[in-house]
């Protein structure tokens, strides 16, 4: 077992983010994922604050770290300064360096997400570009969807939009330059090592559950599995 409270510790996010909890509550009350997942930021830092790196390693490997919307209420909040939804930041990360991500169901897609908007942004500059959402996928958003896809250009028009030509407004082109500035960006922080990192622990995961998994794109097995998977037992 690792000691997962001092590699939480290397992270300025947990830094700044875990100062002296009193474990008042404050953070779960005004939680607005608190009121329909079953989840507890006061725990959650009560848990790591206790430096117990078999309890912080089945929190790391757990679908609770992963119920966070990075709102930043609990911050605005907390009356010693503390701001939890940095503490969960560290560790989703960590979960994903060690693989651990693999071990729920949210967690798991860390892959689909990594696949459609990561790779978005290095793409097309967009962290959602409109053009690169299929219809098959989001059913929720009706017929509308496909329409807009079949007129992207008049749609877009209307607001001012240039799709997929340089200048200004929605959807217009980011200029390659800018783009290979955001993969630079990404090489110096860690976030394509990060990205590797998804893709390395994600291949052995869908290899375990005997699932297909290619190198590229969305049209494989492990990837329809995690985009769509739901056990229903997440909200309260």
């Amino acid at each position: 077992m690792g000691d997962y409270f001092s590699m939480l510790k290397q992270d300025v996010r947990f830094k700044e983010g875990l100062k002296a909890c009193m474990n008042c509550g404050v953070c779960t009350a005004i939680c607005p994922a608190a009121e329909f997942y079953d989840y507890d930021p006061r725990k959650i830092v009560e848990l790591v604050q206790s430096g117990n790196n078999e309890e912080i390693e089945g929190l790391l490997k757990s679908e609770t770290i992963w119920y966070c919307g990075e709102c930043m209420s609990c911050k605005t909040r907390c009356p010693r300064g503390n701001t939890p939804a940095l503490v969960v930041m560290s560790l989703r990360t960590l979960s994903m360096k060690l693989g651990f991500f693999t071990e729920s169901e949210k967690g798991r897609q860390q892959f689909a997400i990594k696949r459609t908007v990561g790779e978005n942004i290095l793409k097309y500059g967009y962290c959602v570009a409109s053009y690169a959402v299929s219809p098959e996928m989001h059913r929720e958003q009706g017929p509308i969807w496909e329409y807009i896809l079949k007129n992207t250009n008049d749609v877009y028009e209307r607001f001012g939009g240039h799709v997929d030509e340089l200048g200004e407004g929605p959807l217009r082109k980011i200029p390659d330059n800018v783009r290979q500035e955001l993969i630079n960006i990404f090489e110096v922080t860690g976030g394509t090592d990060l990205f590797d990192t998804i893709e390395s622990h994600s291949r052995k995961k869908a290899e375990e559950m005997g699932l297909q998994f290619e190198n590229e794109g969305i049209k494989n097995e492990y990837f329809n599995e995690v985009f769509t998977a739901n056990k229903k037992k997440h909200t309260h």
